[in-house]
């Protein structure tokens, strides 16, 4: 299928592309890896007048890693996120999301910034960026805002990024004490394939290394945005890891989510997994504190 006429653009400067997407406002789209963004204009579901081109812009591929914060560019790829040993080390579920997404090709191409702003809810990026409490820099001709992920999410394709504005990176602040983090996702198929389901839970301890001072647990495929599992966090604050306890947290992760019934997967199956799933990724925070 051949993709519909547009105007090109290449800045080199964020300050740019900002003064473009502002000129054209709706009818323009910002574009790094293309592989969402192509594949819905060649099935004509979307016809920009104009793409803005970010991948010219230094400032958008960086990587900068600190005992603080860790900031990533809007165009940093999936591929170079899941090879990072610094990201690895620091955010071990955000590695895992980058290497469940895709084939190495969709990989060598896809960014950060085009895996959330596409909001898809079956999304490998977004549950572990969630669970880390993720911030993402929003810019345009006259200024720069903040806004936490788990807000930035409004329905199927849809986000906080406005039609003059340019995601410009990612920060995730480094959580004081011990934490860890899980991400896994199941599908009909490797690589080629959307997701069914996927989970990403996070958890903190407090200064007696014991008791669990924090958690998030973020659900994939199971509603129009992904879901926070907040009765689930709830039951796991204030106590000790246990088994016993991820079960029980694992159950009401799977009475909060609100999957639906598609060709890939009935919802009842959906829900058992999100349980499994859930309990799973619990499990792999928990070994993770005790290396902290």
């Amino acid at each position: 299928m051949l993709l519909p006429k547009f105007d090109f653009y290449e800045p080199k400067t964020s300050e740019e592309a900002c003064n473009i997407m502002n000129e054209y406002g709706l009818k323009a789209k910002p574009i790094a890896g293309g592989t969402d963004l192509l594949v819905n204009m060649k099935q004509k579901l979307l016809s920009p007048a104009a793409l803005v081109s970010l991948s010219e812009i230094a400032e958008l591929n960086k990587l900068e890693v600190s005992d603080n914060a860790v900031k990533i560019g809007s165009c940093f790829t999936i591929s170079a996120i899941a090879e990072s040993a610094k990201i690895e080390k620091k955010l071990s579920a955000l590695s895992a999301g980058a290497r469940s997404l895709g084939s190495p090709l969709i990989r060598n191409l896809a960014t950060i910034g085009g895996n959330i702003g596409s909001a898809r809810p079956a999304a490998d990026i977004p549950p572990s960026l969630i669970a880390y409490n993720a911030k993402a820099v929003l810019k345009s001709a006259s200024g720069e805002r903040t806004v936490l992920l788990n807000d930035f999410f409004k329905g199927p394709g849809f986000t906080e990024i406005q039609p003059n504005e340019v995601l410009i990176e990612i920060i995730i602040d480094i959580p004081d004490g011990r934490y860890g983090a899980g991400y896994m996702n199941l599908g009909i198929r490797k690589a080629q394939d959307c997701n069914i389901v996927n989970v990403a839970s996070f958890i903190s301890l407090d200064d007696t290394n014991e008791v669990i001072n924090s958690a998030k647990i973020v659900m994939g495929c199971v509603g129009p945005t992904h879901l926070r599992a907040k009765l689930a966090e709830n039951i796991l604050i204030g106590n000790k890891p246990s088994e016993k306890l991820f079960e029980q947290a694992a159950k009401s992760a799977e009475a909060e989510c609100k999957p639906i019934d598609d060709f890939r997967a009935s919802a009842s199956y959906k829900r058992a997994m999100v349980g499994v799933l859930t309990k799973r990724t619990l499990d792999i925070a928990v070994k993770e504190t005790s290396l902290r």
